[in-house]
């Protein structure tokens, strides 16, 4: 059997090609807990076994096979029912997963891309990718009329391929009336979808409910952070640091642009007290939870600082995990004046199409900050503020679970994903 580990950042739908068809195969393909991309992926380790430094990436467990290309992966860990028995359909196999890649796949990312943000909107490239598609899907509807899946009478890697191709599609931009003008695809989408294997994968999925409306903000907020998120990974490597002033998160030229008059910062005429928020983040970045946590409560100096709970207001809107990071992120971004006396850990809990978002904060005052200052007034009102008391037992306990990244929010949603800002 092809075990292995699988390189990649998460909710890859290159890297779904693969599991999806380890699923069907039996084969143990893990995905490795500690990848980082923009990092690992340029370590020397990697690239002596990835030279391209392409994810998704695939590790035999014995070393001896290193592969890369999504579709290679998927036919190595596959089945022969999934490659196809004879020649003929190993043929219109590979076929399928050549037209996947050069007709569904450029068409898809330029319709899809510009209204996630990922890249910049110009309506008449996006319409040409529009018609591009629809064309494309139009010949594989009518493929279809008469055929359950594409090849054989059951699941090959043929659909497994153009199904994860189509993933952002379905979610993204094709929308309710459109289906229904492909009806034969959208029964084989939704037949995949539902297929045991690809829901252990990709969960239960949620399609485009609208036409897609341009946001030119979101552009502007992932391209701030262009890293995939590991925030997990990227908080514990902090820790093992050597002890250090706190880093702020670097500029990126996209935030270059047009840089407000300096403002003298609100915190700068209140009492310091005893408190020492550098101190704080210092333990915390090098220090284990339970002893930075005690550290808190040890050094907290309740007359002078606050700390209070956010929760975002919306979470009907988030959908995919990897968005609501970059929601995240970008809030953090834009409140970088206010880093020197606040901290805070935000979480994400639950899974794509059914999380939240929710923090708890520390800042020097006892009153909601953000309307101090004018830098600080972009994202606020999207979150409900609670004021916390902080001799309370339930404050101490919301300190320690989003400190240390774990419990579970008012739904009982579980942690995912977590973000510090210090």
């Amino acid at each position: 059997m092809a075990t292995g580990v699988l390189y990649t950042y998460p909710e890859n739908f290159r890297a779904y090609k693969a599991l999806i068809a380890a699923k069907y195969s039996g084969v143990d393909l893990k995905v490795s807990p500690n990848f980082v991309f923009g990092e690992t992926n340029k370590s020397n380790d990697f690239l002596k076994k990835f030279p391209a430094g392409k994810v998704p990436a695939y590790e035999s467990a014995d070393g001896k096979v290193h592969l890369t290309e999504s579709n290679a992966i998927a036919y190595y860990v596959g089945n022969d029912a999934l490659r196809g028995s004879d020649l003929k359909s190993q043929a219109v196999i590979y076929q399928w997963a050549s037209w996947a890649d050069s007709e569904l796949l450029p068409a898809s990312c330029a319709w899809v891309f510009p209204y996630l943000g990922i890249m910049q909107f110009n309506k008449q490239n996006v319409e040409r990718a529009k018609n591009d598609l629809l064309s494309a899907l139009k010949l594989l509807d009518a493929h279809l009329l008469t055929r359950t899946f594409l090849v054989t009478e059951r699941v090959t890697l043929a659909d497994i391929i153009v199904f994860c191709t189509l993933l952002h599609s379905f979610q993204h931009v094709l929308e309710p009336s459109l289906r229904a003008s492909l009806v034969n695809v959208q029964r084989w989408f939704l037949t995949l979808a539902n297929q045991p294997q690809v829901l252990a994968v990709v969960g239960h999925l949620s399609l485009c409910s609208a036409a897609p409306v341009y946001d030119p903000k979101k552009y502007q907020e992932l391209t701030k952070d262009k890293k995939h998120d590991a925030p997990k990974k990227e908080k514990k490597e902090k820790k093992e640091q050597p002890k250090k002033e706190t880093p702020k998160e670097p500029e990126l030229e996209d935030d270059i642009e047009e840089k407000p008059k300096e403002s003298k910062d609100p915190f700068d005429s209140m009492p310091k007290g005893t408190f020492n928020m550098d101190d704080f983040k210092r333990c915390y970045s090098n220090e284990d939870e339970e002893k930075s946590i005690a550290y808190f409560w040890e050094k907290f100096d309740p007359e002078h600082y606050s700390i209070w709970f956010s929760e975002y207001k919306y979470p009907q809107e988030l959908s995919k995990v990897f968005m609501s990071c970059n929601l995240i992120t970008g809030m953090f971004q834009r409140l970088d004046k206010m880093r020197k006396q606040a901290f805070s850990s935000v979480c994400l809990f639950g899974s794509d199409n059914d999380s939240s978002i929710s923090g708890v904060w520390v800042w020097r005052g006892q009153e909601l900050a953000f309307p101090l200052s004018p830098d600080w007034q972009i994202d606020y009102e999207s979150y409900d503020w609670k004021k916390l008391d902080p001799k309370s037992e339930e404050t101490k306990k919301l300190v320690h679970d989003y400190f240390s990244w774990s419990g579970v929010d008012s739904k009982g949603r579980k942690f995912n994903q977590g973000k510090i800002f210090k």
